[in-house]
């Protein structure tokens, strides 16, 4: 294990609510009892929710109580080390397809990032993700299974539930704590938890209201509700976040 790396924390019942669009969304998620907010920036499509200057300030106002996460697709480790400078971020979410020689490379530009890695489920990949896990695991911190949308190509922020039984499978590999994410709402993230037992989850589209597209106050309190609860059920002797 790299001596310089230092966040050995282990976390369990962590929730991410993902996709923020502006200050006031910010606020409703931190008062319903969230605890990191993800923030989608440099897309392939260019589809962000909000500018990087609209989401540096947001960052910088939440921050330390709540940690402000970078979700891009970004895959060189001088250019994701130089963007969490620029957006005074302590976290970044990658899903893109990065080495595991320029995870090791952002590792040493950036000890102490807190480095998420996506594992995209698709039908038949466990394999692949499995090889993932093992040839990445020593560079990041945490893993994070989302779900591929076949009609798309898209890799998370779909709405689409995944199979769990092979993010449950990942979760008994991984020497990292993974967070679970893919089509969770209020409905089934506590199903969810009692069958993958993740360290953290994440929701996106699933808390939003289908006609605003924003957040909804009631679902992302029921969500941190039900998912508070199911946590507190798993919880493995000892946890803490």
């Amino acid at each position: 294990m790299n001596c310089c790396h230092k966040r050995e924390i282990t976390m369990h019942g962590l929730i991410q609510v993902a996709g923020i669009i502006d200050q006031a969304e910010a606020n409703l998620i931190i008062e319903e009892g969230a605890d990191w907010l993800g923030f989608a920036l440099r897309l392939p499509a260019k589809n962000e929710d909000l500018s990087e200057a609209d989401a540096a300030a947001i960052i910088k106002a939440i921050q330390p109580e709540h940690k402000g996460v970078i979700i891009t697709y970004l895959t060189d480790a001088d250019e994701i080390a130089a963007f969490c400078a620029e957006m005074g971020v302590g976290a970044i979410q990658l899903h893109g397809d990065v080495t595991p020689a320029e995870l090791r490379r952002l590792r040493a530009l950036t000890p102490d990032l807190y480095v998420l890695k996506s594992l995209v489920v698709k039908a038949d990949n466990i394999d692949e993700l499995s090889t993932i896990v093992a040839d990445s695991a020593e560079w990041v911190d945490m893993f994070i299974t989302d779900s591929f949308n076949p009609a798309t190509g898209a890799k998370g922020a779909t709405g689409l539930v995944h199979d769990w039984g092979i993010s449950a499978e990942l979760v008994r590999i991984s020497p990292r704590p993974l967070m679970l994410a893919g089509g969770l709402n209020p409905e089934n993230v506590a199903e969810a938890i009692e069958q993958v037992r993740p360290a953290a989850v994440d929701a996106h589209t699933g808390l939003e209201d289908p006609v605003t597209r924003r957040k909804d106050r009631v679902k992302v309190r029921t969500f941190v509700a039900e998912a508070r609860a199911a946590f507190a059920r798993t919880a493995p002797e000892g946890a803490r976040r």
